[in-house]
């Protein structure tokens, strides 16, 4: 099992990144992944989660209207839109796969939010 996460990066507040999570070994349609987040010195937190089967989104309230979570199973790849920046964004961005007693964690990606 590998969740690939990449779409990092600096950008000004008010921009705008697209982060993707390559999911092989497992498949979308009986997994829910999400995205989490975590900033120096804080816990990890969730950011946004897509679930497996006909899809349901979950947001955290501080990032509702600004981000967007979407799924190509195609692909096998979880994206997280993320617009209107903020430097409280700024964080490691984690993809996490799970069902039932599973629950993977890939690597993360760097976000920086700064002027």
């Amino acid at each position: 099992v590998q969740l690939q996460a990449s779409g990092g990066g600096s950008v000004q507040p008010g921009g705008s990144l697209r982060l993707s999570c390559v999911v092989s070994g497992i498949s979308l349609r009986w997994h829910d992944i999400g995205w989490f987040r975590q900033a120096p010195g804080k816990q990890r937190e969730g950011v946004a989660c897509i679930s497996n089967g006909e899809p349901s989104t979950y947001y955290a309230d501080s990032v509702k209207g600004r981000f967007t979570i979407s799924r190509n199973s195609y692909k096998n790849t979880v994206y997280l839109q993320m617009n209107n920046l903020k430097p409280e964004d700024t964080a490691v961005y984690y993809c996490n796969a799970r069902s039932g007693s599973f629950n993977f964690w890939g690597q993360g990606t760097k976000v920086t939010v700064s002027s």
